[in-house]
């Protein structure tokens, strides 16, 4: 029993997650059901925690709020998250950054770590319907496309004959 749940759980977990831990600022793109209409909302702040172990894993990220700090926990390889993106590397030696909520502007602030260039994630090639023709030029910036001005129509004005002005006696 035990080898089927791991084999169900293992086909769950997300491949595509950047890796990024307690202290990173990040921006993580959700889907939001409202109704019928499906949209993307972006909650960008620091991971002040990561807890849990495989499918149940979850992060929570902090942000500040017109002066009011809000938090959200994520599971996070549900498939409502889009993408995460790693904004900054943070500097930090603790796993759990609850000192974080008693701090409010910039005392909340994180030190970002030096010389730690940020993870990439891997984008797929491009396919062959995604590429120009080879013997397409490219179009640059500097290339100018100019439209035509739309003509006036001059023609129906010299058609219609003028008319007298009315003179009243």
């Amino acid at each position: 029993m035990n080898r089927v749940i791991e084999s169900l759980e293992q086909r769950q977990l997300r491949s595509d997650l950047p890796p990024f831990k307690a202290g990173d600022s990040v921006r993580v793109h959700f889907q939001v059901i409202e109704g019928q209409r499906r949209r993307v909302q972006v909650f960008e702040g620091i991971v002040i925690k990561r807890q849990g172990a495989g499918v149940r894993e979850t992060f929570t990220v902090r942000k500040q709020s017109f002066g009011v700090g809000v938090e959200r926990t994520f599971p996070l390889h549900s498939p409502k998250i889009e993408r995460i993106e790693v904004i900054s590397i943070g500097d930090v030696n603790r796993a759990k950054l609850y000192y974080l909520r008693g701090k409010v502007g910039k005392r909340a602030r994180v030190r970002a770590k030096r010389g730690v260039a940020l993870p990439v994630m891997e984008t797929p090639a491009p396919s062959e319907g995604d590429m120009p023709p080879e013997d397409a030029e490219p179009k640059g910036l500097d290339e100018v496309v100019e439209e035509p001005e739309p003509e006036e129509p001059q023609a129906e004005a010299e058609a219609e004959p003028e008319a007298e002005p009315v003179v009243e006696q």
